[in-house]
């Protein structure tokens, strides 16, 4: 890398300039590039209730209902009136009510009781609306003012983008702004200038906005990547920059000019460095081979991070650091971090009832990470307080759900809209055949009315259900209708609504798990192969992360609490990309030092020495993931940040505790799975215990 450090060293405040006007410029880009606040968005394009929503846009101008709306102390004339009006608010396309399944002219004690309700019930009625996609909460607002001094509530998939378009940047800021002080403080730990952690952030920050520029190439990304990325990004590759540092002011402490000790600091550090951002960037490339789309868009954010952290350490912050030598050197102050030198002979004395207890704890672990309770979406709990709760309260659980099938035989049409009826929690169904009649010529009505159940080539029944968006009972009853429409119309039929969009998604990401689950491994498995050239080594290391991601993963099984299935997909690939790095740091030094002393002996001072910086790579990861968590209303980030965080914790853990006990166990067969034969093991060998 000395054609690196010569450039870095000639161009140093041409750098610095460069970056400072790419950042200025990624600001610029980052406001210009989209947001998409609809996770169902990114279901893959053969799922059954992908292709129905693009054959029903194509097909019928009336769009399927995401929104709820519950006006309270109307009659049933004034929430005639109502629904009028929230027909002309800005950005809805559509509003469904008691009088498109009823005629209102007939008194409601006289219909059928189970639909009035749906609709209509204790003087509150519930309008189920149409907005148009991206103007959720611009809608919401105008519904609002149309509505006037009538009180109204909001739920379904509209309320929840509504909201995440309102908090989603003011979130993933207050988490970086939570996070900021907090690395303030572990970097004025672990450096002697009070200058260093503002050149540490600058670097960081750097990366994080020219990663967020760059996005603009890709039109768009999810809200769970803008809240999620960033703060992950600072988090995996703060390591890159202290590394950088440290080794500077280690030859600079050893006599050497600043330009000398940059030059030798780039070239000593960037294996170190490259190791750490390979084995993170190939947990995070496992991403990009998501059926479910969301897990792409935050491994292409999240891969660009890490290359553009990367670059950010070894060409803007050595640019720094030449020009803020002086004042580096001017605000200097006693390392504060206490050293850990009886640290090694303790765990030593109890490695071995440690490693017997983690081994016994790690069976009920694997199991219960297999065993866990999940959600998908949003969590089937709801707060007592939210809008979404009262709707609940008063009508039930208010789920719209469609389904298409070939236009053309009203009879087999009429006996599966019956048959769908029969099910359990299918409250009402509306069709031509259940809502008009099939015995009435369509040519006999007006195109208004026969548009909403038949195009040119389907007929489209829409049903209400009584249960929530996902779960259980939610996904059964998708089973069920699925069933029931191909009995009429085999391999034909097309379902879509949240509950069909959930049960796609629970099918694409538990399929998933496994494929990104064995990426994951095999790269790193590679990565690690070829830096250490052992065939034994990488299988230590990567069991021992394995283990702290069942332990992490079994919390929720053992706490009797759901977890999002999303957020443990995604972390078990961060948890392994990124703490990988503790194994791998605990290894090298081993070996460096078993090339001089017996294994206990090396094994000891290992652990004592480098624990310090163990502990400032998972403090931040750990504190990054909290922050996300405590910082964000989106259960799907709260989840990530949460996993995340305590992962952390859990991967240093059994690195200290059990990985030292695996690595003394099979020192004497290490030397013998070596790729190639090496001085280095006539070394080791000659250093054998008696």
């Amino acid at each position: 890398m000395k054609w690196l450090s010569g450039f870095v060293i000639r161009y140093k405040k041409s750098i610095i300039a460069v970056f400072l006007a790419l950042t200025a410029v990624s600001v610029v880009l980052f406001a210009c590039t989209g947001i998409n606040y609809n996770i169902m968005d990114y279901l893959p394009e053969e799922a059954n209730s992908t292709k129905a929503l693009d054959l029903m846009e194509e097909e019928f101008d009336q769009p399927l209902p995401n929104l709820n709306v519950m006006a309270e102390n109307v009659s049933l004339e004034e929430a005639v009136e109502l629904k009028q009006k929230i027909a002309g608010a800005d950005y809805v396309r559509d509003v469904m009510w008691l009088d498109d399944s009823i005629d209102l002219r007939t008194p409601v004690e006289m219909q059928d009781s189970a639909t009035v309700e749906t609709y209509y019930k204790d003087n509150c009625a519930l309008f189920m609306v149409s907005v148009e996609d991206g103007k959720e909460r611009s809608a919401i607002s105008s519904i609002r003012e149309a509505c006037g001094d009538v009180a109204v509530k909001f739920s379904g998939n509209a309320a929840d983008q509504a909201s995440s378009q309102e908090l989603a940047i003011s979130q993933a800021v207050k988490a970086i702004i939570m996070l900021v002080p907090i690395l303030i403080i572990i970097l004025l730990l672990v450096t002697e200038s009070y200058i260093e952690p503002v050149f540490y952030l600058l670097t960081l920050g750097t990366s994080v906005l020219l990663n967020l520029g760059s996005n603009i190439v890709l039109g768009e990304i999810s809200f769970v990547t803008l809240a999620a990325a960033p703060i992950l990004q600072m988090a995996v590759s703060l390591d890159y920059a202290v590394f950088l540092s440290h080794s500077y002011d280690e030859f600079k402490r050893h006599g050497f000019e600043q330009t000398d000790a940059i030059r030798m600091a780039i070239q000593s550090s960037t294996k170190s460095i490259s190791a750490s951002m390979l084995t993170t960037l190939f947990g995070f490339v496992a991403l990009l081979f998501m059926q479910f789309r969301i897990g792409a868009d935050m491994g292409i954010s999240l891969v660009k991070g890490v290359l553009l952290s990367y670059l950010c350490a070894m060409v803007f912050l050595p640019a720094l650091l030449l020009c803020g030598d002086k004042l580096i050197e001017r605000t200097k102050h006693r390392r504060l971090i206490p050293t850990f030198g009886t640290l090694g002979k303790r765990i030593m004395k109890v490695r071995i009832p440690l490693a017997l207890i983690l081994l016994v704890v790690m069976v009920p672990a694997f199991l219960g990470q297999a065993n866990n309770s999940f959600f998908y979406g949003t969590s089937e709990s709801t707060p007592v307080d939210s809008e979404e709760y009262e709707i609940e309260q008063k009508f039930g659980a208010t789920n719209s759900f469609v389904v298409m099938v070939p236009r053309g035989d009203s009879a087999k049409e009429t006996m599966l809209c019956q048959e769908l009826k029969k099910l359990d929690h299918v409250s009402s169904v509306m069709s031509y055949a259940e809502t008009v009649s099939n015995k009435i010529p369509t040519v006999y009505l007006s195109e208004s009315i026969v548009s909403q159940f038949y195009s040119e080539n389907y007929a489209r029944i829409i049903l209400s259900l009584d249960v929530p968006y996902e779960g259980e009972e939610s996904f059964a009853l998708v089973q069920q209708i699925r069933a029931t429409a191909d009995s009429y119309y085999p391999d034909q039929w097309y379902t879509c609504g949240q509950s069909a969009n959930m049960y796609d998604m629970k099918v694409f990401v538990e399929q998933d798990n496994q494929l990104v689950n064995l990426i994951t491994i095999v790269c790193i498995y590679l990565v690690l192969l070829l830096m250490t050239q052992n065939l034994l080594t990488p299988v230590l290391l990567i069991l021992t992360i394995k283990c702290s991601i069942w332990l992490n993963m079994s919390i929720p099984y053992f706490t009797a609490s759901s977890l999002c299935y999303l957020g443990y997909l995604i972390v078990s690939t961060v948890q392994m990309g990124a703490t990988v790095d503790y194994a791998i740091l605990l290894t090298n030094t081993y070996q460096e030092k078993r090339l001089q002393m017996p294994a206990k002996q090396a094994m000891t001072e290992t652990l004592s020495s480098i624990f310090s910086s163990l502990l400032v790579s998972a403090a931040t990861l750990t504190l990054a993931g909290f922050c996300l968590s405590l910082s964000s209303s989106n259960e799907i980030i709260q989840a990530i940040g949460i996993l995340t965080g305590r992962g952390a914790i859990l991967a240093i853990g059994m690195v200290m505790l059990f990985l030292p006990t695996l690595i003394l166990l099979t020192d004497k067969i290490l030397p013998h799975t070596g790729l190639r034969r090496r001085k280095k093991k006539k070394e080791i060998l000659n250093h054998e215990e008696a």
